[in-house]
């Protein structure tokens, strides 16, 4: 898939694609109770966000403009996406100078291992970042498309553990002022909730492309934010005014974190994840 293959249904068994880039960090833990990389020929999500040296910025920046072209040639690659973030990584109109985020579909577990491994395609943006945050996915619960990409669930929905969501919508823009009107609100609720271990907010184009990545202590946490005053409102108003032209809503089980997140070890993100070997 391409860019100019948006709005048209595809699923993973099509052509892959590539749309853009990622980074760095240390420290490595992996899901005993989740693990699902076993099932060497599904689909994995890789998610990283990146905080940029400063003198690695304008390196940054002309990965976004790339987009496909960031990452050609990558096994196994089937769709990538290389965004922005507001300032410091929240989700305000206001961007971030250094914060990027990439989202990455691959063939299978093999192909997103050697993408992330020492000297694969992601070293470049590991070598300029000052902190790094990287996940391997795979989705429980998937509804809606992301450029015309549907994600396969691949995953038993867990009963302990770790777990992610991703929500990215593209905004109509004649919604795009009432959209915006309810951002700090539901900023500040996702801020201060109660089981969040990493929250960022990440974006294709300013304003009308936005997505939001989080890491939650558990099912129960992510469903109890959900449900808070703020985020349902905004989902709520959202529906009523048919603001998104295309959205898409996943949730995952991670069997690999590494790196850190403003300061916080993988290791420290969640005490029951251990290492399955």
């Amino acid at each position: 898939m391409t860019d100019s293959d948006r709005g048209k249904p595809a699923s993973l068994g099509g052509t892959t694609a590539s749309l853009s880039g990622a980074t760095a960090g240390t420290g490595r833990l992996t899901a005993r109770s989740h693990d699902p990389s076993n099932s060497t020929d599904a689909p994995v999500v890789v998610v990283a966000l990146i905080d940029l040296a400063r003198g690695s910025r304008l390196w940054g920046w002309s990965k976004v403009v790339q987009r496909a072209a960031a990452l050609n040639g990558t096994p196994g690659l089937r769709f990538a996406k290389v965004m922005g973030s507001g300032h410091e990584g929240g989700f305000g109109l206001r961007p971030s100078g250094s914060i990027q985020g990439l989202f990455c579909v691959f063939d299978n577990a093999v192909a997103a291992q050697g993408f992330t491994a020492p000297g694969g395609r992601l070293q470049p943006w590991r070598d300029r970042a000052r902190e790094l945050f990287c996940v391997k996915l795979k989705p429980w619960s998937s509804r809606g498309s992301w450029s015309g990409l549907q994600l396969p669930v691949t995953a038993a929905a867990p009963t302990a553990g770790p777990v992610a969501s991703l929500t990215r919508a593209s905004i109509r823009p004649g919604r795009a002022a009432a959209f915006w009107r309810m951002q700090p609100a539901a900023e500040r609720s996702l801020a201060h909730a109660q089981g969040v271990r990493v929250a960022c907010g990440i974006g294709e184009a300013p304003i009308l492309r936005q997505a939001t990545f989080s890491l939650w202590d558990s099912v129960q946490a992510m469903d109890a934010y959900a449900r808070s005053g703020a985020h349902q409102e905004a989902i709520m108003a959202a529906a009523r005014g048919r603001f998104f032209s295309e959205s898409m809503f996943v949730r995952f089980v991670p069997y690999d974190i590494e790196g850190s997140w403003k300061g916080q070890a993988a290791e420290r993100m969640h005490a029951v994840t251990a290492d399955p070997s």
